[in-house]
């Protein structure tokens, strides 16, 4: 559910507010480009938005896959950056333990999940001081198999496993996700007979995650795939309405884009929840990736693009509010907001005499979460600060 009752001039005043009139001015044209985007999947351009309906059999394999190597390895490395990690960070710390690779308990049979999205050296090599070689299995994402900073891993992950099995077992240690048809990593899956599963070619690294790209490393941990897929399919028919006010991907484009007019050229999104921190990471990319551009559809040099920021409620009222609150009125804020938690857990009470302690016994962490969230929201509105809040009703795979 989008809130977007503190966009508008009634709450945050005239000058840098939107009213309704604008939006139903300018809805016309954003249902124009609803349209071209629904054509452009007709004509094969966008590939992510078939995904939640096209992988039933690659979803068999996957857990098949799964179920077959759970049990002969401790650990899983993902060794991939962008659109080949981020995504699939975002979807391990939302769904599992926040504690998942520290105790057995947390990981129900399942490996261990390392994400080496960099090319730090100290963070490679003290990833591998800790790993054991037999007990290792990578996942090798690239859709070319010539992403500098993916392969350069591979390669020290590739000598890391001959040096402790022989060259003739390496392929059992590696899974690569790549192109179908082209590149190198398909040839050297080939060559060391390495397990491999495709990236559609008409989808982007970014919008890859409901692939086996994400998929995969979402099936070596346990979560359910199969309603990852149910709950994208289930708001993409949403966002396909071509009613405006019911469509919460168009009022949110518009109320981005208005907003950017006004100035709003930093876009945070905010979530306040943990399990969500990882989503606002994917975001950036996403927003960032998709919206830079240097020139516009018809060649005109334009340099555009709203700036993403990741927050982190309640953690940045501490590190970020006052820039909010009292800096330039160049953002627009989105807030994540968890109406369910699945832990409430009660404030012990104590202090009953200490008036700005006592208040907080009886109460629990959820309730103080979304009050921080809201008291958050309101003194943004008092100084006439554009946001809106994205309402999830519980995190898990569906939503």
């Amino acid at each position: 559910k989008l809130d977007i009752n503190n966009v508008f001039a009634e709450m945050i005043g005239d000058e840098h507010g939107l009213t309704v009139e604008e939006l139903e001015e300018a809805k016309e044209e954003a249902l124009k480009a609803h349209q071209n985007i629904l054509e452009a999947e007709t004509d094969g351009k966008m590939g992510f938005m078939e995904l939640p309906y096209n992988q039933e059999e690659i979803v068999k394999e996957l857990k098949a896959t799964a179920e077959e190597l759970k049990d002969k390895f401790d650990n899983f490395v993902v060794l991939g950056i962008g659109g080949s990690a981020l995504g699939n960070i975002a979807v391990q710390t939302a769904i599992n333990d926040p504690h998942y690779n520290l105790f057995e308990e947390a990981r129900n049979g399942y490996p261990r999940l390392f994400v080496n999205d960099n090319v730090d050296p100290e963070g490679i090599k003290a990833l591998f001081e800790k790993l054991d070689p037999k007990k290792t299995l990578f996942n090798v994402i690239s859709k070319s198999g010539s992403t500098a900073e993916t392969m350069s891993q591979f390669l020290l992950a590739r000598k890391f496993v001959a040096d402790a099995v022989g060259e003739e077992n390496v392929g059992e240690h590696f899974i690569a996700t790549t192109s179908k048809d082209s590149g190198y990593l398909i040839e050297i899956a080939a060559r060391e007979n390495m397990k491999k599963f495709f990236i559609p070619d008409n989808v982007g690294g970014r919008f890859s995650v409901l692939t086996p790209v994400g998929l995969l490393s979402a099936a070596m941990t346990g979560v359910d795939i199969e309603k990852l897929l149910d709950g994208a399919a289930y708001m993409d028919q949403i966002c396909r309405q071509d009613d405006f006010w019911k469509n919460p991907a168009l009022v949110n484009g518009l109320i981005q884009y208005l907003a950017y007019q006004k100035g709003k050229v930093m876009s945070v999104m905010m979530p306040y929840s943990d399990r969500l921190r990882d989503v606002a990471d994917w975001y950036r990319q996403l927003w960032a990736e998709s919206l830079g551009k240097e020139v516009d559809r018809q060649g005109n040099k334009v340099n555009v693009g709203p700036t993403p920021i990741k927050a982190l409620g309640a953690t940045d009222q501490h590190s970020q509010a006052q820039l909010y609150m009292e800096g330039p009125f160049d953002k627009i804020i989105t807030f994540l907001e968890v109406e369910n938690f699945a832990e409430e857990l009660e404030i012990p009470g104590a202090y009953k005499d200490l008036a700005g302690l006592g208040y907080l016994g009886g109460h629990s962490f959820a309730e103080l979460i979304n009050t921080e969230k809201w008291a958050t929201e309101l003194a943004l509105n008092k100084r006439n600060r554009m946001n809106q809040t994205l309402k999830v009703p519980e995190v898990n795979e569906f939503t």
